[in-house]
């Protein structure tokens, strides 16, 4: 707080603040003073504010962990930072930019050959790439296979054998708790815990690859591509929303 005097404070993870920390940011945010640490007298400091979180602070809120007063001084404009599963573009140029960091820390310079590069990108930027720890989880990802790649050259079977392991992972329940934050976000809270857990699995996925596609239309040959090779009518948009009246969701929802 002080150094920021005049200038931008940072505070990453804020939801993670004790009660203490709470009340003393909110008195500096609203007074411009505060008690140092070790200190006996109070001291000022005039700063702009910038804040995040991976929490929902609302949710914080009515569980007793956040003030409601502190979230209502520092919510004066909010950015949402759409996730890596939501930003599938950023994944190539990245994979470069990973194999770059590698090899200033390791010293070893690691490439894909041409087929595991493109069923890794496949992979990672289809509808498999959930990707829930964001860019920390690409750079595992990237890490592991370039340090079991023999001769520095990441193949084909050692992006199968990451595939496999990143499906493993993706299984855990953090994630699960991930995918029911979607489902509340898209339906609310009460709606959400409605829901049988099978109807949760089914429609977080349908909502995933929704979010994916550009189209009601594009969705539907997703998520109906075997079944339309049996229909003489390809009425996949439709099929669609029905699915979704039955849980009072349209496209716009999603």
């Amino acid at each position: 707080l002080r150094k920021a005097d005049a200038g931008v404070l940072f505070l990453d993870e804020i939801g993670e603040l004790g009660a203490d920390e709470q009340a003393m940011l909110l008195r500096a945010i609203e007074t411009g003073r505060f008690l140092p640490l070790g200190g006996d007298e109070e001291v000022s400091s005039e700063f702009q504010l910038i804040c995040g979180t991976n929490r929902d602070l609302r949710r914080s809120i009515s569980e007793g962990t956040f003030r409601d007063d502190l979230l209502a001084r520092v919510n004066l404009w909010t950015f949402e930072l759409p996730g890596l599963s939501d930003r599938p573009e950023d994944i190539e140029p990245n994979l470069e930019f990973e194999l770059k960091e590698f090899r200033s820390h390791t010293g070893s310079t690691v490439r894909f050959n041409r087929r595991a590069r493109e069923r890794f990108l496949e992979f990672a930027t289809g509808m498999e790439g959930r990707w829930p720890d964001n860019f920390r989880g690409l750079n595992a990802a990237v890490t592991r296979m370039a340090t079991l790649a023999a001769g520095g050259r990441i193949r084909e079977e050692l992006v199968e054998e990451e595939i496999k392991r990143l499906h493993q992972q993706w299984g855990t329940a953090e994630t699960t708790r991930a995918e029911n934050g979607l489902l509340e976000e898209v339906m609310g809270r009460e709606a959400a815990a409605e829901l049988d857990r099978f109807d949760r699995v089914q429609l977080n996925d349908v909502i995933r690859v929704c979010r994916k596609c550009t189209s009601l239309s594009e969705a539907g040959r997703v998520l109906f591509a075997r079944s339309r090779l049996k229909r003489k009518t390809k009425n996949d948009a439709d099929r669609l929303r029905k699915y979704l009246g039955r849980y009072e969701l349209e496209w716009d929802d999603l």
